[in-house]
């Protein structure tokens, strides 16, 4: 959510904010220990050390002597100190005292800002300059948290304070509803409400478990892009899910992501791995045997899963997980096929993503040319892919934002990046441009002077992480899946049991079909089943009762009407076949 007025004010008043939150912990607390208070987006935090866990009644009373203080036009100030100055000032202040002794290290000038004469704080500024120039009415104290000092768990457990502020009122009432929409459509939740997935204490964290509606919808969108690399020469393989340790040494993964790896030691004492991803496996399937130039492009699909020993902290519901899903694919191509093959990639992402209503906008991830030492290969080799990816988006008249530094540690890639119906921005596809690891791994063809020429290898993930794919979607549609893609797509409610062999025909009809129904009859009202129906947001309901069962047809309603429909099954079932073919939203 962005301010009216600029950025550079909208962080003057959210540092000077942090400054008036920890006066005001201050006089609650005075040996308080306080670490640090950035600007960060919607706000700022600050961190405490204090004698006991703060309350939401504190915040109130934090939050009501902010606004005494903003009304006693405080101005701000600032001076530079020297070291000794600085370890006096902070005497009783352990993690400033560390602050001060890590800025010295690094001949960095030591500075404090004073906040009328209320509060001082090791500081290097950015402030507003006076406290009148803080909209009192737009900010508000928002949660407490834990958070470790410098993040480490060795240290000392500090209590959180994160605050939200903006330029005027409205901003903040608009982010306070944004919050609230977010969180009804909070895929964590709403994944167990519908039954898509469950976590288990015994299996463990980060490790998510399909229910069949889950899976449903999974398998739906895995075989939605097979289709789509089918149409596109795409053959399927299969790999392991370990691997020696070799492979990863050969390709480069090792050496920087050994410490996410989880490993496993046989009892002959090899070392493997789980694999983290599926690149190296596929060289080896195209190393198997020598290529013509008319046998390529090679291009291998794959869906499988990686595994991350990610921290317990990281992980995040579906968004950030240890089991990760990639509908993973690489090519295996010629140089000079490389724009056609990038370019029918991004046909399918076009295609899958129109598919749910996601705009794209592409984001060109490049090497930093100062630190060369974070990737592989030569600059001459990262030049040379890099020029070709700016070269096909020129092509497509599409324009992208370059990102200095955000490329894979083996290539350039092409990110695409998807907003959601609340405005988020997500990176969902992307497309790698890899010309080391055929290097690392000898790959070549064999070209028309019947010499050995070296290939280029392409990397696409169309989802890229099924799970992180399917949080965004899940709370881009709140749950409620467009008929296509639906796990259920109908509901069939008979009135009263005496109907129920005329329900059983509609569902059975229906499933003939191949559209995904269910039967759910209880002894339940009729009502309470359409409110399950709704709760569940399914697509349609369809009641049946006598008039129904004399006439052959069906009422039907949707989640987003409560008006009924009669109509024959047969028009129904053609209606729903024609939403799938088309993939309406």
């Amino acid at each position: 959510m962005s301010g009216s007025s600029s950025t550079q004010s909208i962080e003057n008043i959210r540092h000077s904010l942090a400054h008036l939150l920890a006066a005001a912990v201050l006089e609650k607390f005075p040996d308080a220990k306080l670490a640090i208070g950035p600007v960060i987006d919607n706000g700022f935090y600050y961190d405490f050390l204090l004698p006991r866990n703060l309350t939401p009644e504190d915040l109130t009373g934090f939050e009501k002597k902010m606004r005494e203080l903003i009304k006693k036009r405080l101005p701000f100030s600032g001076e530079k100190i020297s070291l000794a100055e600085a370890k006096k000032l902070f005497a009783k202040q352990p993690f400033k005292l560390e602050l001060i002794k890590e800025l010295s290290d690094k001949n960095e000038n030591l500075s404090i800002y004073h906040t009328g004469n209320v509060f001082m704080d090791l500081c290097r500024g950015g402030h507003v300059n006076n406290t009148e120039e803080i909209p009192a009415d737009a900010f508000k104290l928002d949660k407490i948290a834990g958070a470790y000092w410098h993040g480490d768990e060795k240290n000392p457990m500090l209590q959180r304070i994160y605050g939200l502020a903006f330029t005027n009122k409205k901003e903040l009432d608009d982010y306070l509803k944004f919050v609230e929409e977010a969180k009804r459509r909070d895929h964590k939740i709403l994944g167990l409400q519908l039954d898509l997935f469950t976590f288990s204490d015994l299996v463990g964290a980060g490790l998510p478990l399909w229910t069949p509606k889950g899976t449903t919808l999974r398998n739906l969108l895995d075989d939605f892009v097979w289709q789509l690399r089918k149409a596109r020469g795409y053959v399927q393989v299969d790999i392991p899910h370990i691997t020696k340790k070799d492979l990863y040494e050969k390709s480069g993964h090792w050496e920087k992501f050994k410490d996410e790896l989880f490993k496993i030691q046989t009892r002959e004492g090899h070392l493997f791995a789980m694999k983290p991803m599926n690149c190296p496996h596929h060289t080896q399937i195209y190393a198997r045997r020598q290529w013509s130039y008319r046998d390529l492009p090679q291009r291998y699909a794959n869906t499988t899963k990686v595994y991350r020993d990610e921290q317990s902290g990281e992980l995040a519901g579906l968004s950030r997980v240890r089991a990760i899903t990639q509908d993973d694919a690489h090519v295996f191509a010629r140089k000079s096929q490389i724009k056609d093959e990038i370019s029918k990639i991004w046909d399918i992402i076009q295609e899958f993503y129109g598919a749910f209503g996601f705009k794209l906008s592409v984001r060109l991830s490049l090497h930093d040319p100062a630190h060369m030492e974070k990737y592989l290969g030569t600059a001459e080799l990262w030049d040379d892919a890099e020029s070709k990816l700016r070269s096909l988006i020129k092509e497509r008249g599409v324009t992208a934002a370059e990102a200095p530094g955000e490329a894979a540690f083996y290539g350039p890639k092409l990110d695409f990046m998807a907003k959601d119906s609340l405005g988020r921005e997500w990176q969902v596809a992307t497309i790698q441009l890899d010309m080391n690891m055929p290097e690392r791994f000898d790959l070549f063809c064999i070209n028309e002077n019947g010499e050995h020429e070296r290939i280029a290898m392409i990397h696409a993930a169309i989802m890229g992480s099924i799970e992180r794919f399917l949080s965004v979607v899940i709370e881009h549609f709140a749950g409620a899946f467009p008929v296509w893609c639906a796990p259920v797509q109908v509901t069939v409610l008979p009135i009263g049991e005496k109907f129920l062999k005329y329900g059983e025909e509609v569902a059975t009809a229906l499933k003939k079909a191949d559209i995904r129904t269910e039967l759910p009859y209880t002894n339940e009202s009729l009502n309470k089943r359409i409110r399950e129906a709704e709760l569940a947001k399914l697509p349609y309901i369809i009641v049946v009762g006598e008039k129904e069962a004399k006439d052959g047809t069906v009422t039907v309603r949707t989640r987003k009407s409560k008006e009924q429909i009669s109509m024959k099954l047969s028009e129904f079932v053609r209606k729903v076949e024609q939403e799938v073919r088309d993939k309406t939203i």
